[in-house]
């Protein structure tokens, strides 16, 4: 069966071009135009992925984005023509997936589907990551710390899995940055640390031990 896209996009160009190219690669297209179009079809059909723009007619990305996210998980990427970090915060932090400024080139799209889809597979290698007290479970997206839950955005819980994953193991920033932005991100390489900070407020502030910790010069590591 064919993997499912939906285009929510008001540009005709870009929605032709993606079409086009997408279904060239063997995905099965749907297109909405409208921002509460696409987030009604989002949340009562099933897609593989979805290639949201920031400004729509309706509603804007960032609430189509708030309201998928709501109720479903699907793998969001985010096309637009605005690219200040700002706007990159707002988004991954509605849960967006990745992030893509136009113009861009169609194969880097395509190979940011493709990398997004290894992300996910390997994400649902294994239900629940643990270290001492600190749990995390994959598919309720429950994370929890000496019996007491922990909200985190989607990017925070991300990078919180990246890290769960290679506990013991020193990860430099490249590669959490590969893992856990893209392995195409071109934004501000700093993100990592600002994303690391707002970890540990969370996971390591008001509990005894701490289990995030910096090597300086290298990377960060989570020891169990």
């Amino acid at each position: 069966m064919k993997e499912r896209i939906l285009i929510i996009e008001d540009e005709i160009a870009m929605i032709r071009l993606l079409e086009l190219e997408l279904s060239y690669e063997g995905y099965d297209i749907t297109i909405a135009s409208d921002g509460l179009v696409g987030a009604d079809i989002a949340l009562n059909e099933s897609f593989d992925l979805i290639l949201l723009d920031l400004n729509l007619p309706g509603i804007n990305g960032i609430e189509v984005c708030k309201r998928i996210r709501a109720v479903k998980q699907t793998p969001i990427i985010m096309l637009t023509a605005r690219d200040t970090i700002s706007d990159r915060v707002r988004g991954l932090d509605m849960g967006a997936d990745d992030y893509v400024p136009k113009p861009f080139a169609i194969e880097e799209l395509l190979a940011r589907i493709r990398s997004l889809q290894r992300r996910l597979q390997l994400k649902g290698t294994e239900d629940v990551l643990y270290a001492k007290d600190l749990t995390l479970n994959l598919t309720s997206y429950y994370v929890s710390r000496a019996g007491q839950e922990i909200e985190l955005s989607h990017r925070e819980f991300d990078l919180l899995r990246c890290l769960l994953t290679n506990k013991n193991r020193l990860m430099n920033r490249e590669a959490l940055l590969n893992l856990v932005w893209g392995y195409s991100y071109e934004g501000e390489t700093n993100v990592v640390d600002v994303y690391i900070r707002y970890l540990r407020m969370k996971v390591d502030e008001g509990f005894g031990e701490k289990l995030i910790h910096t090597v300086r010069g290298s990377g960060y590591i989570l020891r169990d």
